[in-house]
């Protein structure tokens, strides 16, 4: 069974820095990419960040030039260095496994970890 676990959320003041882990756990055939994904009150979730399998990334236009995603293969980790934080940033954060294949014979489906808080204050 695949797990995701977050941490590194908190409480910070704008301008400041927050760094995101995300240390995934269980045995993988194939990943076909890992992301983070937001969701603020009353607002749908959104994607954030994303790194495949070949170490494309995409950011979201209101990030870009921000935060970072990035990803220590050996460790089963992914990061996003969130810098410059906003108020706006503020929701809980979500850990993203793409395309997972556990065996190479069972189909792809993608994890969710349980989701760090972010909060930033003005």
């Amino acid at each position: 069974q695949v797990q995701l676990v977050e941490s590194g959320g908190g409480l910070v003041q704008a301008g400041g820095s927050l760094r995101l882990s995300c240390a995934r756990s269980g045995s993988t055939f194939s990943i076909n990419a890992m992301g983070w994904y937001r969701q603020a009150p009353g607002l749908q979730r959104e994607l954030v960040a994303r790194i495949d399998s070949g170490g494309n990334t995409y950011y979201v236009d209101s990030v870009k030039g921000r935060f970072t995603i990035s990803r220590d293969t050996a460790q089963n980790t992914v990061y996003l260095q969130m810098n410059s934080l906003k108020p706006e940033d503020t929701a809980v954060y979500y850990c993203n496994a793409e395309g997972v294949k556990p065996r190479y014979t069972l189909p792809p489906r993608d994890y969710w970890g349980q989701g760090t808080q972010v909060t930033v204050s003005s």
